[in-house]
């Protein structure tokens, strides 16, 4: 505490006045409550003496009861005017204080973003953004070789097996490879064609049933393998 404070007093903010007189209104206002609530439970209270008086035939007591009656009520009605004005005035006070909230939070955001764009270098950032995206496609071009050198390796004989397994499903079905893309079949490449026979198609009419049993066993296999 300096000289200042000790002599005239610690200074309020303007928030602190404001929770002070907040404070300060909440407490007139319950205040005001209790001594409504009486009033009201001495209204009750008169209502039944007037009512007493006037079967008893105390006229005189019970005019004067009725005027205490009549007063009683003006003020609850004061207070409930008096309290509707504290009310309004402790809704403005809240309004300020949360104006108030409002503007140093504001505040505190403008200095924290100064800060932020005072310490931004526009260059560096650029600089990094730079390299980045050169590191970036350095890496695609480096994945890219990688998946061509694996597909080259995963691709290595796959001819082969896919022949031999076209082999080993011709086999299951009883017709050989060679026979199946059309070469000439081995027992008929040394056969000569004698001299005054005219050679026929595979497949062609036969004249008089005198065909080649070979022919027609390779021909019922290719008219299978169709199928």
């Amino acid at each position: 505490m300096n000289i200042l404070e000790w002599a005239f007093g610690k200074r309020i903010t303007p928030a602190e006045r404001l929770r002070k007189n907040q404070r300060m209104i909440d407490k007139a206002i319950r205040e005001l409550d209790q001594v409504r609530v009486k009033l009201e439970k001495q209204e009750k209270t008169l209502v039944g003496q007037i009512k007493q008086s006037a079967q008893k035939g105390q006229m005189g007591a019970a005019k004067i009861q009725a005027k205490d009656l009549v007063r009683t009520r003006r003020y609850i009605e004061k207070f409930y005017g008096m309290r509707s004005q504290l009310q309004k005035i402790s809704l403005r006070l809240q309004t300020h204080r949360t104006n108030e909230q409002m503007m140093q939070a504001m505040k505190g955001a403008t200095v924290a973003l100064g800060s932020m764009n005072r310490s931004m270098n526009l260059p560096a950032l650029q600089r990094i953004a730079m390299e980045f995206e050169r590191e970036t496609a350095i890496m695609d071009e480096r994945q890219e070789m990688m998946d061509d050198a694996i597909d080259d390796a995963m691709d290595v004989g796959i001819e082969e097996e896919g022949d031999e397994v076209v082999e080993q499903v011709l086999e299951e079905i009883g017709v050989d490879l060679s026979q199946a893309f059309g070469e000439t079949p081995t027992g008929l490449q040394g056969e000569k064609v004698p001299d005054g026979r005219i050679a026929q198609a595979i497949g062609g009419p036969s004249g008089g049933g005198g065909g080649d049993p070979g022919d027609d066993d390779l021909q019922a296999r290719l008219d299978s393998l169709r199928k």
